[in-house]
């Protein structure tokens, strides 16, 4: 018996499988630019539905990933005053104690620690009730103004298919190298049922 004429459509079948494999692949990115072959216009995936991607991803972003309601949130905190107050309290007494020396020299002569320290405490309840107001009307101006669905889209947009290709290249290497050989296993897999088949057949 010539294992050859079994060996050869066997090889050639897991070939056929890791070549199939690695064309798909490419053509998630290639051709960049529609060319036409036997009638037909053909596009990488990723070029071809650019402005689509865009376009979805400008969507979910704007609506999943960086919803201005949990912004607002994080923003108005009260703990984000708590971690700034010894800053705030720091520049409330320097003003109290210097800076109001230069702009009302009369006025400091009257200013004790005592008025002093009274002073900086009415000045940080205040701000611990006025900060969540500047902050909520400030996130509301913010979300009229900028609006992050198109800034993401126009951004994916003009990204270079190249660049994407690279980047996605270095990250999912290995994933595509599997896929790879995963469709040459299956390509041998394949062929070694055709090979069983025809003996069966010849038996």
């Amino acid at each position: 018996m010539n294992w050859t004429h079994f060996i050869m459509p066997v090889f050639l079948s897991a070939f056929t499988g890791w070549v199939t494999t690695w064309i798909a692949i490419k053509m998630l990115f290639h051709p960049r630019k529609p060319v036409w072959f036997l009638g037909l216009k053909i596009q990488g995936v990723f070029p071809k539905n650019q402005q689509l991607i865009a376009q979805k991803l400008g969507q979910v972003v704007s609506r999943e990933f960086l919803s201005f309601a949990e912004i607002e949130m994080k923003v108005i905190d009260p703990e984000n005053l708590k971690q700034l107050k010894p800053e705030i309290e720091k520049h409330i007494d320097i003003f109290l104690r210097e800076k109001i020396k230069h702009l009302f020299p009369m006025l400091s002569m009257f200013v004790g620690e005592k008025t002093i320290t009274q002073l900086k405490a009415a000045f940080l309840m205040e701000l611990e009730s006025l900060f969540p107001v500047l902050m909520k009307s400030y996130m509301t101006k913010l979300e009229k103004d900028l609006d992050l669905e198109k800034i993401v889209t126009e951004k994916v947009s003009g990204f270079s298919t190249k660049k994407l290709e690279d980047i996605l290249n270095q990250i999912t290497k290995k994933e595509f190298k599997f896929l790879e050989l995963i469709g040459g296993i299956f390509g041998l897999l394949i062929g070694l049922v055709q090979v069983f088949i025809s003996l069966q057949l010849n038996t």
